[in-house]
């Protein structure tokens, strides 16, 4: 059997938001890093220095931009910003903690990936549409860049269904995937199957606390 050269793609969440974001379900909210964030993706891109990317993907979203801009200074790579790569719509959850929409709402916000699955997030973004959505971006990525390596920097939500797609996993059952602020997930892309390389690896965890990264 002919062998195929595998696409890698490196899925990259953006880093920690502004403080009064955190904790929230912050969805299509246009928000910025936060201070410590900032030093996430400065980190982020040390880790990076002299990697190759053959191409570079992006949501337009304020923090996912923010946190791609420090990768540029070492890499030569122009990013290919994708306008519907942007974060699932919560609907009315938008802004909420936990806490508020089990009080509001009388759910577990803990268990918002079958929540979304099953419609049940009021005036949220349908499934299918949102399935649809990253679906597309998904197929244009690997159309371009087969048998390259790709990054593709975009948010928590938007990662757990590419590994959905790319799995051929139900998107509900990705919450037991962690992916983290400033974390990489590498899957390794074949006709046949699709592999993870790398989880949730985030290069700033052993830091000391509350110093420059």
């Amino acid at each position: 059997m002919p062998t195929h050269t595998p696409t890698i793609l490196h899925l990259i969440r953006h880093a920690e938001v502004e403080a009064r974001y955190q904790g929230v379900f912050g969805g299509r909210i246009d928000m910025e890093l936060s201070p410590r964030g900032q030093d996430q993706a400065t980190t982020l891109a040390n880790h990076f220095r002299g990697t190759r990317f053959d191409l570079i993907y992006a949501s337009p979203m304020r923090r996912v931009q923010q946190t791609l801009a420090p990768v540029l200074k070492y890499c030569a790579t122009k990013p290919v910003i994708l306008p519907k790569l942007y974060e699932v719509d919560f609907g009315d959850w938008t802004g909420l903690d936990f806490d508020e929409v089990k009080n509001k709402f009388g759910c577990s916000a803990s268990e918002w990936l079958k929540q979304l699955d099953r419609g049940a997030i009021p005036n949220g973004e349908n499934i299918a549409a949102y399935r649809a959505r990253i679906a597309a971006c998904l197929q244009e990525i690997l159309a371009s860049c087969p048998g390259q390596t790709a990054a593709v920097f975009c948010h928590g939500g938007v990662i757990r269904m590419l590994l959905s797609l790319l799995l051929n996993l139900p998107f509900a059952e990705m919450d037991r995937f962690e992916i983290e602020y400033t974390s990489i997930t590498s899957v390794s892309v074949k006709p046949e199957r699709t592999r993870i390389q790398l989880l949730n690896f985030t290069p700033w965890r052993d830091l000391p606390a509350g110093q420059p990264r």
